[in-house]
């Protein structure tokens, strides 16, 4: 494992070496325990999308396991006035240790890994979020203590979070269904994948189907970031694609619900579903921390 750019490259054992390394640190973290596994290593944060999980919780990681972290703004950078992906990752790999980068085009981070000579992590592209899914599959272990032989719904938008969700939830042996409508489907790469694992993964505009005997239920926004001027289109074409007390009851008592967030509460998800699971969707967005700084020490150290 020379990068994280996508579910799809990572193999089951690289996932579930990263998501052991993650527990030992959160662990260690929480007793007190430092671990400057970093010490010296500087990470470069590329900014071309705004954040604030990402940001925080790599900025406090790289801090924690004792490198630095510098926030690259694309305003402040000269990939933000037409220098080529390549020459500035040729610049940034003679300066850094590490680059994050947060981004619309999925090619500009294969890029940066290809002519580079550090490792890359991809911070979230409009393809997928590999370091939320990894965060995603931790949390659920935490509380169910196993992954395999679990049922995960997603429902709503097939985007970079339902590409990423199928492709890890299958390859650590979960069953997987997803529900989108018509013209939101997932990625044709992530449809091809889902298909060699047979009746282990489900693609249907029924949300009721999806959600039936799970035991962990998955939703995002309708409007992606870049996405605003659809926003009125979106949600005639998501009317019904949330999750509420409905949906619920028909998935398996005590399932789980999870939120990238930012949530926007009425839409997707009722505000009663999220204060309900607060407490899941919360670690979940703790687990950033932990598993990102799992990524940062597998590729960096």
């Amino acid at each position: 494992m020379k990068h994280l750019l996508k579910m799809l490259d990572l193999s089951e054992n690289e996932i579930l070496e990263l998501l052991d390394l993650a527990d030992q640190l959160k662990y260690e973290l929480g007793h007190g325990i430092r671990h400057p596994l970093l010490a010296g290593k500087t990470l470069g944060m590329i900014f071309q999308k705004a954040s604030t999980r990402t940001r925080v919780s790599f900025e406090t990681g790289i801090y924690q396991l004792g490198g630095y972290g510098l926030f690259l703004s694309s305003h402040d950078l000269q990939i933000g006035r037409g220098e080529p992906v390549e020459d500035t990752a040729r610049v940034l790999s003679r300066y850094l240790d590490g680059i994050m980068i947060r981004t619309f085009d999925q090619e500009e981070v294969e890029t940066l890994a290809r002519v580079g000579s550090i490792p890359v992590i991809n911070g979230l592209t409009d393809f997928c979020h590999p370091c939320q899914v990894l965060a995603d599959l931790m949390t659920v272990r935490e509380h169910k203590g196993i992954l395999e032989g679990l049922k995960m719904a997603y429902i709503g938008d097939g985007n970079n979070m339902a590409n990423s969700l199928i492709v890890g939830g299958l390859k650590t042996g979960m069953r997987v269904a997803a529900a989108c409508p018509d013209g939101y489907r997932p990625a044709k790469e992530v449809l091809d994948f889902a298909a060699d694992f047979g009746d282990a993964f489900t693609l249907t505009g029924d949300c009721l189907e999806a959600a039936a005997g799970a035991d962990v239920i998955f939703t995002d926004v309708w409007a992606s970031m870049g996405q605003e001027g659809e926003a009125e289109k979106r949600r005639a074409a998501f009317k019904g694609y949330q999750v509420n007390g409905a949906l619920l009851a028909a998935a398996n008592p005590g399932c789980m619900v999870q939120h990238c967030l930012p949530a926007h509460r009425g839409e997707e998800i009722t505000a009663e579903v999220f204060e309900a699971h607060a407490q899941e969707i919360f670690d979940e967005a703790e687990n950033r921390l932990h598993a990102q700084k799992a990524v940062m020490v597998t590729l960096m150290k």
